[in-house]
């Protein structure tokens, strides 16, 4: 029906009571009489200085009056901890003022019927009583003082409290609320409309009449409201009344704070089916379609409107006709929404018929509702029936006096009274064809809630849930010896590189270990196999990444759970990760333990349980992971660039292959190619072990040599050569950009890379890695300075160096994560901020916070147990000792300027950027 609400706005039942009238005259008003506004069909509207909105609908058609307060409050304007609030406080309203202390007892001896009902968007007040002059003067000064100087005590609301959990009860035990309140906490994740009007008990009963009072002096203002009078009065009478009444209020509240503050919180459009299914005892089963919908100011509202009358109303009505009247599969179908200030929702419901299959049912109603309705479209009779049954609600609703003012009440909280008109015309306007569209776009699988009501007879509840309070938790806590003081660890390179002891087995492997007190007697290890050659590894990049999957996943004599309870033993962690040509293991331990692990890490590498169904395991989340890299723009743009400067080819485990190449080889990897993999190439000949932190040196070597120290690889090992692509870049020409559409993402990524004939020993590696800094690789950099927070055009931006070694082959990386409709606007300020840093250098400053921040990240880093060890046993493969970071600590230290931007002028070309950008193109 027009103007009708869903039973989430909260009504309290109506008083009839008659009784006789004995009033004070108001004194005359100095007060500037109300302005006329506008006026529509018979009704016109006032404002007064204070702001109040005043409607007049005068009808003497009956005699009797009514008087309508809204204010432009509900519970879409409660905060976090306050649920129940704003209805909370429609019940304090009646708890009087000091003038009138008793206003139940006052509407009785009146002979007024007063009622009061809180939506989301607006509270109202409203009373109907015999035409009567004294009466209506009456009210309204009873309304001015109501929005001026109600009580609201604590007493009282601890009074009320047993009458608002009364009213909670019933509506718990409420069908139509228990689906309602489902399907909104379901459908909104952020808006407010997603809490009940009536509240939750916990919110409830903890509210303080104190925040009842904040949130009454913010909202109920004159300048937040409107005075609706209709039936039987005198309009200039009754406007001078109200200048009596309400003209000398202020008009909002004194703290400045204002009450109409703009809304912003909007769901995003709902990406996929959700469903909710409700298990209490008694009642009848029952399925509620729910579809997000329009605000009621919208123009396609109308259309929703009608859309629900087409489907629910009976007997014609298509939901009516199939699950009713043909399947017999329910009893009754209802539609119901709330117009609503901001988008809505529309819902379906379909109560079970005795015998009736839930699950049938379902598939009806969904049937009838996302399929039907593109192969039998809405035909003209029913868009002409549903109009005239529509039109006929609304004249008959605006006929009648009392009907009419609460539905005004309700388009003023939609956002203007005049919208009960507009939307009228838009109904009557409506075609079909824009019927058909509204019906396509909304009832979508991705766009619907469902909620099934199923009756138990005795439902299962996990415990209710309570508050704990830690400080009586912790009454009998008597906490333990408290850990062994650690030495401070001096992180001097040249000081870490004494203490470290370096050795090789026998069989190969070289060893660095640094031993050193550490918190709780821990150590962290770093074990690289470097394994193959440029033709022996031909096509077996996805067997080398398989098999490392593989090898967590349980041992000869370990399934994968006594694996990993084995591991929980020894107080370990082991995490693997491979490349075609090297395969790492890193594991943190404790001292008592050191021996025991390496015992365990050598049974998982020689020793793989070989079992069909685990490789389907592994292959299945290698090929989820890539599917979901293919949705990841930084990841769809890395690969891009990758590919583009890839000078290998395919079947080279050094190239650079496309996400589909990557599934197409993991498919085709058999257990036997995996078996093969394991003979031919693992092996400790040409592995590096670190280990860093508290451990016995002697007894961790004696464990190596006896696990791993004779495990030789069969297959020749040669490292591999990575030399830079030769890419020819025009000089003065900016590289084109790469696009590549993502769609469906709110986010894009902008990625660029340089290819430079450098390593981490050329003579300009200090100066490159300070450029990096201010480039983009901190806060304080000129890329994070203009694109995140001058310009706020991204949520991250940056820049890294993948080195190389010993290969002349480096890659200066740039990034940045955006709104796709910043794109253009990004690229130009990065390509601007790398020409004006290569063209014109940078200043003393910048090279003096770089180099600080980058020697700090350099100690910060020596401090991390985990990060040495892998330092360490890259050290070991490259021939390096600490002494080189020290040697790079100096050199950062001692750079100059005219050195930086020397190394900037040499290398820094924003011609040979190249780019890609991955998201969606407009």
């Amino acid at each position: 029906m027009p103007g009708s609400s869903s039973n989430l706005s909260v009504i309290k039942p109506l008083r009839l009571l008659f009784m006789s009238l004995s009033l004070l005259q108001p004194a005359a008003s100095a007060w500037a009489a109300p302005r006329l506004q506008t006026s529509a069909e018979g009704i016109s509207e006032y404002r007064l200085t204070n702001g109040l909105q005043v409607l007049l609908a005068p009808d003497d058609s009956k005699p009797s009056t009514h008087v309508n307060m809204t204010y432009r409050v509900g519970a879409k304007h409660e905060s976090y901890g306050e649920a129940g609030l704003a209805h909370l406080l429609e019940h304090m309203i009646f708890k009087g003022t000091p003038r009138h202390p008793s206003p139940w007892a006052d509407f009785s001896r009146l002979g007024i019927n007063a009622n009061a009902s809180t939506g989301h968007d607006r509270s109202n007040y409203f009373a109907s009583f015999a035409a009567d002059e004294a009466k209506l003067r009456w009210l309204l000064a009873w309304q001015a003082d109501a929005m001026r100087n109600s009580l609201i005590r604590q007493s009282d609301l601890d009074a009320e409290m047993s009458v608002v959990r009364s009213e909670m009860d019933i509506s718990d035990g409420d069908l139509d609320f228990n689906l309602e309140s489902h399907a909104l906490a379901a459908m909104y994740q952020w808006h407010s409309y997603k809490r009940p009007v009536i509240g939750t008990r916990s919110d409830v009963e903890n509210i303080k009449a104190s925040q009842l009072r904040q949130f009454y002096r913010r909202y109920y203002q004159p300048s937040n409201a409107t005075l609706i009078i209709s039936g039987s009065f005198e309009p200039i009478k009754a406007l001078a009344w109200v200048q009596q009444s309400f003209g000398a209020l202020p008009a909002g509240p004194s703290t400045g704070e204002s009450a109409a503050a703009p809304r912003h919180t909007l769901e995003a459009a709902q990406d996929g089916e959700r469903s909710v299914v409700i298990r209490r005892s008694g009642g009848v089963a029952a399925l509620r379609a729910a579809y997000h919908a329009t605000a009621a100011a919208h123009p396609d509202y109308a259309a929703i409107e009608l859309l629900q009358n087409i489907l629910s109303a009976a007997p014609g009505g298509r939901l009516a006709q199939r699950l009713v009247s043909e399947r017999k599969l329910a009893s009754r179908i209802s539609a119901s929404n709330e117009l609503r200030a901001e988008p809505g929702v529309m819902m379906l419901t379909a109560e079970l018929a005795a015998g009736a299959d839930p699950a049938e049912m379902q598939r009806e109603m969904l049937q009838v509702l996302e399929e039907e309705l593109s192969t039998r479209p809405i035909t003209a009779t029913e868009l002409q029936r549903a109009k005239t049954r529509w039109l006929n609600q609304w004249e008959q609703q605006f006929a009648d006096a009392e009907s009419l003012s609460l539905a005004l009440s309700n388009a003023v909280g939609q956002g203007d009274w005049r919208l009960y008109f507009l939307l009228r015309d838009r109904v009557k306007a409506l075609s079909l064809a824009e019927l058909q569209r509204v019906a396509r776009e909304r009832l979508l699988p991705a766009n619907r809630t469902l909620v099934l009501y199923l009756p138990t007879e005795q439902p299962q509840r996990a415990p209710k849930p309570s508050f704990v309070d830690a400080g009586h938790a912790l009454r009998d806590f008597k906490p333990g010896p408290g850990p062994a003081a650690v030495p401070a660890f001096d992180t001097r390179p040249a000081k870490i590189e004494r203490l470290t002891q370096r050795s090789q087995l026998p069989g190969g492997m070289r060893l660095a270990l640094l031993p050193k007190p550490t918190r709780g007697g821990m150590l962290e290890s770093t074990l690289v196999l470097r394994m193959g050659d440029a033709n022996n590894l031909r096509g077996q990049a996805a067997v080398a990444e398989l098999l490392a999957g593989l090898l967590g996943k349980g041992t000869q004599s370990l399934d994968a759970q006594a694996l990993s309870d084995r591991m929980d033993a020894l107080k370990m962690n082991l995490q693997i990760s491979a490349e075609a040509d090297r395969l790492t293991l890193n594991w943190r331990s404790q001292r008592q333990h050191a021996a025991a692990a390496v015992q365990l890490v050598a049974e998982v590498l020689r020793q793989p349980l070989w079992q069909q169904t685990l490789l389907d395991e592994v292959r299945a989340q290698l090929l989820g992971n890539l599917q979901t890299q293919r949705n990841d723009p930084e990841l769809l743009a890395a690969n891009a660039l990758a590919q583009t400067l890839s000078p290998w080819p395919r079947g080279d485990v050094r190239h650079a292959r496309s996400f589909d190449d990557m599934a197409a080889d993991l498919q085709a990897v058999s257990l036997d190619q995996l078996r093969d993999f394991h003979q031919r190439f693992y092996g400790s000949t040409h592995a590096q072990f670190a280990a860093v932190g508290d451990f016995d040196p002697a007894e961790l070597s004696a464990a190596l040599q006896q696990a791993l120290g004779d495990w030789q690889a069969p297959a020749a090992y040669a490292a591999l050569p990575r030399p830079l692509a030769d890419a020819k870049v025009e000089a003065g020409a900016p590289q084109a950009l790469q696009q590549l559409l993502l769609a469906d993402k709110r986010n894009a990524a902008l990625l660029a890379r340089l290819d430079l004939a450098v390593n981490d020993e050329h003579a300009d590696h200090a100066a490159l890695l300070v450029a990096n800094l201010i480039l983009g690789g901190s806060s304080d950099s000129r890329l994070w300075k203009r694109i995140r927070e001058r310009e706020g055009l991204s949520y991250n931006v940056w820049s890294y160096w993948r080195w190389g070694g010993p290969d002349l082959n480096s890659v200066w990386h740039l990034g940045a994560l955006f709104a796709p409709q910043q794109r253009a606007q990004l690229e130009q300020a990065l390509r601007e901020e790398v020409r004006q840093l290569s063209q014109q250098g940078a200043s003393a400053a910048e090279l003096r916070s770089a180099q600080q921040a980058l020697l700090g990240e350099r100690r910060l880093a020596r401090m991390q147990d985990a990060h040495l060890a892998a330092s360490l046993a890259s050290g070991l493969y490259r021939g390096h000792s600490l002494l080189r970071a020290q040697a790079l600590d100096e050199a950062i230290q001692a750079l100059t300027l005219t050195q930086l931007n020397a190394a900037l002028q040499r290398h820094l070309r924003v011609d040979a950027l190249r780019l890609a950008y991955a998201g969606e193109i407009n």
